[in-house]
């Protein structure tokens, strides 16, 4: 199977000064969520690494980990939630323990001005909505199905769409009334849709891991990406992107 990537970015590397990982090329796998944060991310190693090529290869979690299981070449994997990395890890594809990098919240996603009075995830159970949701096999989907079950609720009939990008862009465009997303896309949506919280009961905290991928062409260059993501600087973008830190 080949990468089916929402975006693909290469990031030219220049300035800076050079280290081990000199003259090298790795492809970072990264959940569709993350794809803001790891381009600035992506951008600012650049400035530290100056001969390394940064390819950022943007899925669902699920998408790109069966990729990786499939042996499609990547130096680095980043994810959305444990699940899908423990699947990598059991296939023995890993090459360092994963560690987690980031959190991040769910919320509800609503046209802009919220015309269908939305206020609560049990409005959700309106079958005149119609409600955008991942699907079944990826990360925000299962986030979802955790949080009807904490409202003591069923998944609401819905509109499956590939990944959480997805699932703004339905709301965004008027395909759906509503959905849920992660705060982090919601906010990168901007004016064009609205957020309505979920209560902290209720709400999952998603745990996002990354690590180094066996077989890569370039080992040091992978984890010199993997310890920028986990240092001072990598964190402060996520943390600009809205993501909270490792628990």
């Amino acid at each position: 199977m080949g990468i089916c990537a929402l975006a693909v970015l290469g990031v030219a590397c220049g300035g800076g000064d050079g280290d081990d990982a000199a003259d090298s090329s790795i492809t970072v796998l990264a959940a569709t969520s993350l794809t803001d944060a790891f381009t600035d991310i992506g951008e600012a190693f650049g400035a530290t690494h100056p001969d390394t090529t940064v390819e950022l290869l943007f899925e669902g979690s699920s998408t790109l980990a069966g990729q990786i299981v499939e042996r499609a070449p990547a130096d680095v994997f980043a994810s959305a939630d444990l699940a899908n990395m423990t699947r990598v890890v059991d296939a023995g594809l890993t090459a360092d323990e994963p560690a987690i990098f980031a959190t991040n919240l769910l919320a509800i996603v609503v046209e802009a001005g919220n015309p269908r009075g939305i206020t609560s995830i049990e409005d959700l159970a309106d079958p005149d909505l119609v409600v955008a949701l991942c699907e079944p096999e990826q990360p925000c989907r299962s986030y979802s199905d955790r949080i009807f079950a904490a409202a003591g609720m069923a998944v609401p009939e819905s509109a499956q769409v590939a990944n959480v990008a997805a699932v703004t862009n339905a709301v965004r465009t008027g395909e759906a009334d509503a959905g849920i997303a992660y705060v982090t896309n919601v906010v990168a949506a901007g004016d064009d849709v609205d957020l309505v919280e979920i209560p902290e009961e209720l709400d999952v905290a998603a745990e996002y891991p990354i690590a180094p991928l066996s077989g890569s062409e370039a080992p040091d260059a992978a984890q010199a990406f993997v310890e920028f993501v986990l240092g001072a600087d990598g964190q402060a973008i996520l943390g600009a992107h809205g993501f909270g830190p490792p628990p």
